[in-house]
């Protein structure tokens, strides 16, 4: 069973940045896609960015040329780089691995 460590949420105001990890157990961690999701009350689940194995990107239109996945295979690491951001990116957010997402962070973005 997939664990997950994430951090890096919190209260940033409009423009401002945060970085958030998700640390994934288990081996084998740099044959399969990570992604992260966002979601806010009363709407579905959104793929914000996906990362493959050999490194391919793909973002969801809002987030593009502000956000960045990245990752780390050696640490079992995804990264979300989220700059600019905007009072519409409030949302929790979680990392996705193998089928199973994390628990959540919360990320709010207001003045």
């Amino acid at each position: 069973q997939v664990q997950f460590v994430e951090s890096g949420g919190g209260l940033v105001q409009p423009g401002g940045s945060l970085r958030l990890s998700c640390v994934v157990s288990g081996s084998f961690f740099g044959i399969y896609v990570s992604a992260w999701y966002r979601q806010v009350p009363g709407k579905p689940r959104e793929l914000v960015a996906r990362i493959t194995p050999g490194g391919s990107t793909d973002y969801t239109d809002s987030v593009k040329g502000r956000f960045t996945i990245s990752r780390d295979n050696a640490k079992n690491t995804v990264y979300l780089q989220m700059n600019s951001l905007k009072p519409e990116d409030t949302a929790v957010y979680y990392c996705y691995y193998r089928n199973a997402w994390g628990q959540g962070t919360q990320v709010t973005v207001s003045s």
